[in-house]
């Protein structure tokens, strides 16, 4: 699928399909994919090809998205659907920002921000949240560390990241139709901005 969300602004709300990755990653056995950048892509094409069990969905953003390097330990981890991208600097998280496709660079800028007023911030990578389910349990608690408050930032609708972020956490999401508009001006819009994520943490800290 190409049409990932609102970026692919002009075309209205007829082709921005909000609810359509969430309702996707609900199909028993389907393993949905919305990767960040040309490697995550890369890599759920390998995992999809070599898949004998599962079918699986790529959800792929119209818009460019910003490539991102990884350590070679980071390749072998996005199998997993879920890996730490950029990692809290001077100790513990005082939170995780969990992001998928496009926002991913929203989040790593927010961690940026985020730094320069003292809160430390761990930037959570999720492509496939179906495959991240189905590692051990010591994987998954060294993903999303317990205890520490947790962001989803993804274009799209919000109930869906409860499980991850619980009741004590915060989503960056779009519960409404889209508008039609410039992909850029529909994002600010609808608050993916380094400044509305940094007052959604700060909302829960």
């Amino acid at each position: 699928l190409t049409h990932d969300s609102i970026g692919q602004g002009e075309d209205g709300p007829t082709h921005q399909p909000i609810e359509t990755t969430a309702g996707l990653r609900y199909i028993p056995r389907m393993d949905v994919w919305r990767p960040a950048d040309s490697t995550e892509t890369a890599v759920a094409w390998v995992v999809a090809v070599e898949s004998i069990h599962n079918p699986t969905s790529l959800v792929l953003s119209r818009q460019n998205t910003s490539f991102t390097k990884r350590t070679d330990a980071q390749m072998d981890l996005i199998r997993k659907g879920a890996y730490v991208l950029a990692e809290a600097e001077g100790g513990k998280a005082d939170v995780i920002l969990i992001a998928t496709g496009s926002e991913v660079d929203l989040a790593l800028k927010s961690q940026a921000a985020l730094k320069e007023q003292n809160i430390k911030a761990r930037v959570v990578s999720m492509p496939s949240t179906n495959v991240f389910d189905r590692q051990d349990q010591a994987y998954k608690d060294s993903v999303l560390t317990k205890g520490v408050k947790r962001v989803s930032i993804e274009a799209g609708v919000t109930d869906f990241w409860r499980k991850y972020i619980g009741l004590d956490g915060a989503a960056v999401g779009i519960d409404t139709f889209g508008e039609s508009a410039p992909g850029g001006a529909l994002f600010k819009h609808f608050g993916f901005t380094v400044e509305n994520v940094v007052s959604t943490v700060k909302s829960i800290l």
